[in-house]
Parts: structure tokens; C-alpha cells; sequence
């Protein structure tokens, strides 16, 4: 396996200078990154996903939409559509993508959730469909350039820190380290709840925070099981033999070790990121969930991956399977919560549309 990475090295030398050659265009003036007269907050990481950038999006949901009109605004990765367009409540993954379609039902119309693969056109739809629009979170600022949000945020999993990958093929990064420069703010996200003085500081070793940016900790929260909507789940036993998690997400480690905790054994069956579930797919998790000879069994996924379940057509394939997902949030640990939360209330008050 070593042997096969040190070979495919080469490759991941040549997309690098590709990717440094768009970066120094940029920088230069000469591909143009435009800014707008709201505040914008990216979103985004250097990886090929995993690091918790949904959850991310949430938090600063919640965070602002008290005072805010709030609006979310990505490319919709996966969906069948193309173009501008807002979620509603005959949106489906296949419309909008999984993520806007996480985002919707969660919070309603309380946020405009919209899509768009040309981030620019995107943005100034928004901002000429509602006049009172207060801030919009981007995601993926650092691959996508052409819109320069006013505070970026770059997030790295506490397993796997930037620092330590390496260029795809090799490795999963889809950016070179270098472009963290461009991070207002960096998140270290899945670390563990209690968090030691030194391990913090060894991080912010090897990160290497420059003079302009703060370098946060965060950790994940799941939430009670919920049943995924088109199924005949009931209420979960107090006490869970058995397991069987299947996702579709870059890392589901997180959700591993949670669900360890709460069960005897557990069998993973793991699926590309973003993948579509067919038939043949959910057949798999049946028979796997019905070979468990043991009672009190249950079938666990994300709740990314419920969005797209939910309107499948092979959904009945797992009729009568308990199968419930797992709602995750994020949590800033206590030293920078605060600090964190009135860095970003503060940029969105100072730079108010039309102030």
C-alpha cells in the first residue's frame, strides 16, 4: 500500500501546481474576487469533507438568527437541478442536495436556504430577493473564490489536522496547506470533550496560527435517536443489543465511537460520501440487520443520509426495520466559546447591509 501511494506521489505534485498556478491568478487580480455590502461567512475546509462543516453551518444558525434574517447558500453537491434556487417545502436531495435539505428542515423558514454552482449569482439573487437579509453563510470559500466573504472560517478535524495529509491522490487534501493563510478563523473540530492544556497547545504548534487569526476547539453532541420519516421505527429499546450504522459521509468515526457506548456490538457498512442509496444498497442492510440472531436490534444512519432516504423510492426495502438517525450539533469548548461568539456577532453587527 506504501508502495502504491509513493507512485501515485507524482500526480499529487502536478495537481498541486495546478491548484497553486488558480490561487496565484487570484491573488494577482487577474481571476477577480468580489465582495459584497453584507455580511458574508464562509464555511470550508481543505480536506475532501468530513470535518463537520454542516453542523458548523448550524451552529452559526442558531447563533444569529435571533437577530438576523440568515440565509445559507451553497452548491447543492449532488443534485439533479442547476441554477438559483430557494428551498421550500416540496424540496428533495435531488432539487436542492442533502445538506440544503438538512438545512430546511431544520429551520424552516426561519432561514432561506438556497443553491446555486455560480457562488456570485447566487448571492446577489439573495440579496435582490430580500431587502431585509442580514448575513449569508457560504460554504467551501476556500476552493471557490469569485466571492470574498468578510470572515472565513476553515475547519480541520482533530484526527486528521491538515497538517498531517497530504494532496489527493495521496492524501485527502483538495487544497494546499498554504491557503489556510486565508482563514480568518481556524476550527478544531471533533476534539474530545475534555481537552488538556498541552494537547491544545501542541496543536497550535504544529497549526501555526498567524498574527490575524484565532484558532478555536470544538466538539460534537449527538442527539436522541429519531425515526427516519417513511418508516414504521417505534421507540428505541432502553437497552440495544445490537447495531447495524450504515452511512454515507467522509468520516463516520465520530458516530462509531457515540454509538459503541450504547450497544453490545455494532457491524458499520460505509458507503461513498453523498452516495445514493439503490436498491441492492438497502437489500444489504436488511438481510445484515435480520442475520443478527440477537433481540433489541436496531439500524442507525446520519441525519444527512435520512435526507436522502426519506424520499427514496427504495425506502421499502427497510419496511418494519427500526431504523432511526442520529442529529449531531457542535459545541465550542468553554475557553472560546465566548471569544468565538462575540467575533462573529461583532463582524455581522459592524458590517449591517445598508449601514
Amino acid at each position: 500500500m506504501k508502495s502504491l501511494k509513493f507512485l501515485l506521489f507524482p500526480l499529487a505534485w502536478i495537481y498541486g501546481w495546478v491548484i497553486r498556478l488558480r490561487h496565484w491568478m487570484f491573488n494577482k487580480g487577474i481571476l477577480p474576487s468580489k465582495s459584497y455590502a453584507i455580511p458574508l461567512i464562509g464555511v470550508g475546509n481543505l480536506t475532501m469533507g468530513g470535518t463537520g462543516k454542516t453542523p458548523m453551518v448550524e451552529y452559526l444558525v442558531r447563533l444569529l438568527e435571533k437577530n438576523n434574517k440568515v440565509a445559507i447558500l451553497s452548491r447543492g453537491y449532488g443534485r439533479k437541478t442547476a441554477g438559483f434556487l430557494i428551498g421550500d417545502q416540496f424540496s428533495q436531495h435531488g432539487n436542492i442536495g442533502d445538506e440544503s435539505m438538512q438545512y430546511y428542515r431544520k429551520f424552516g423558514k426561519k432561514v432561506t436556504v438556497a443553491v446555486d454552482e455560480k457562488r456570485r449569482r447566487g448571492v446577489q439573487h439573495l440579496m435582490a430577493n430580500d431587502k431585509n437579509l442580514g448575513v449569508i453563510l457560504l460554504d467551501d470559500v476556500f476552493q471557490h473564490r469569485y466571492v470574498k466573504p468578510g470572515i472565513s472560517i476553515l475547519l480541520t478535524d482533530f484526527h486528521k489536522l491538515y497538517m498531517n495529509d497530504y494532496l489527493i491522490p495521496v492524501g485527502t487534501l483538495r487544497d494546499t496547506v498554504n491557503v489556510a493563510k486565508n482563514a480568518d478563523i481556524i476550527i478544531v473540530t471533533k476534539a474530545p470533550k475534555v481537552l488538556s492544556p498541552i494537547t491544545r497547545q501542541n496543536i497550535s504548534e504544529l497549526l501555526k496560527p498567524r498574527k490575524h487569526q484565532k484558532l478555536y476547539f470544538s466538539y460534537l453532541k449527538y442527539k436522541d435517536f429519531v425515526p427516519v420519516p417513511g418508516t414504521q421505527a417505534k421507540q428505541v429499546p432502553e437497552k440495544i443489543n445490537s447495531i447495524v450504522l450504515f452511512t454515507g459521509i467522509a468520516n463516520s468515526y465520530p458516530l462509531q465511537e457515540h454509538l459503541r457506548d450504547l450497544c453490545f456490538d455494532m457491524i458499520v457498512i460505509d458507503f461513498p460520501d453523498h452516495h445514493v442509496f439503490k436498491r441492492k444498497d438497502l437489500q444489504r442492510v436488511r438481510k445484515t440487520f435480520d442475520d443478527i440472531y440477537r433481540s433489541k436490534k436496531i439500524v442507525v444512519t446520519t441525519e444527512k443520509d435520512a435526507m436522502r432516504l426519506m424520499t427514496s423510492t427504495y425506502l421499502r426495502e427497510l419496511d418494519s426495520v427500526p431504523l432511526y438517525y442520529k442529529p449531531v450539533e457542535v459545541n465550542i469548548h468553554k475557553p472560546d466559546k465566548e471569544e468565538f461568539n462575540q467575533q462573529i456577532l461583532h463582524y455581522v453587527t459592524e458590517n449591517r447591509r445598508n449601514s
